[in-house]
């Protein structure tokens, strides 16, 4: 099959989606820019990829690249890995990643720039924090997750911020009861009281440690604050999603940028910008519009590299209250 132009109404494109299906706030934006690109005409089928590795989730992908797609769109970095193994095995067949790195000669790079927005959480929790002591969670260590670390941190030195960033990524996005740990001996341990949390399915096992600590968390991707008003002081927000729908809506046009890259930002408040709540005071909103005016002059360069320490992963707990990345236990739901 060669790498196709076809019509929007004649080309068939795949949308990869991975974790348990219907999870995650990362996945319903990715789900959501699918839906928006079928109405908008194209042909799209959505596929969910459960697999944890890249060669699992690359076993898993395989079949579409010979199930004809013109167009097969792997949303988010967990798609860097598989597809970095499918891409030279079918070098006929166009890819597009949204969120990650990879760069080959048939694959089309979109992102929509969460480190602009990651940066301006790490302002406001500079401002926002009592105790000077602030956090950062995740999931899996994927490119634009360390990415979005790295300007989290960059946004707190830049307000002047000097207590200890206490920062862990707990290895699975989607184990609600697994995060709902880590965080809760984050906070035990270091008394934090603001938390930038760039997780998927695993964000109702930190928002509940949020509420028995007492953390202010700041969210991401999605419109927190609208959602959880009470837990949630901020969101860094990302449609990612749109980033799908441009990669099918390039292709349709004949204009997908194989072998390139396309990305988007705080120039459309639509896709990135730091939402607020109504409790956040407007001298601290003013410094953060402040923040995104020097950004989108250019006048700050984002750091996208964090070399300080990590917060180490608790210890294990009992089957049924909790467990670690691929035990039994870990996706039980909260009670």
């Amino acid at each position: 099959m060669g790498i196709s132009n076809l019509s929007p109404r004649t080309a068939r494109h795949a949308v990869v989606l991975f974790g348990p299906q219907g999870q995650g706030s990362f996945n319903e934006s990715g789900l959501l820019g699918a839906r928006r690109a079928q109405a908008a005409g194209y042909a799209v089928d959505v596929h969910w990829v459960a697999g944890q590795s890249a060669a699992q989730r690359a076993e898993e992908m395989q079949a579409l690249c010979s199930a004809g797609y013109a167009l097969i769109v792997a949303h988010g970095g967990q798609g860097d890995g598989p597809v970095a193994l499918l891409a030279p095995q079918f070098p006929r067949q166009a890819f597009a990643v949204t969120q990650g790195s990879l760069q080959a000669p048939n694959v089309a790079r979109y992102e929509v720039l969460q480190e602009q927005s990651a940066f301006l959480a790490g302002v406001l929790a500079a401002r926002l924090s009592r105790s000077q002591v602030v956090g950062h969670f995740s999931g899996e260590k994927v490119p634009p997750g360390l990415r979005g670390r790295a300007a989290y941190a960059h946004g707190l030195r830049a307000a002047g911020f000097a207590g200890p960033l206490i920062t862990q990524f707990c290895g699975h996005q989607h184990q609600p009861d697994w995060a709902r740990q880590c965080v809760q001996d984050m906070a035990v341990q270091t008394g934090l009281d603001v938390l930038f949390a760039m997780i998927d399915g695993g964000r109702p096992g930190v928002s509940a440690a949020c509420r028995e600590h007492g953390i202010a968390q700041i969210g991401n991707v999605l419109p927190w604050v609208e959602r959880d008003p009470q837990v949630f002081i901020a969101s860094a927000i990302c449609d990612s999603g749109e980033a799908v729908l441009r990669a099918i809506a390039d292709h349709g046009r004949g204009q997908l940028p194989l072998g390139g890259y396309r990305a988007f930002g705080l120039e459309e408040p639509a896709l990135v910008r730091l939402d607020m709540a109504d409790r956040v005071g407007s001298e601290d909103r003013a410094a953060i519009d402040d923040w995104a005016q020097r950004l989108l002059r250019g006048d700050v360069v984002l750091e996208l590299v964090y070399d300080g320490p990590e917060h180490p992963l608790p210890a294990l707990v009992p089957a049924g209250r909790g467990a670690a990345p691929g035990s039994p236990a870990a996706a039980k739901p909260l009670p």
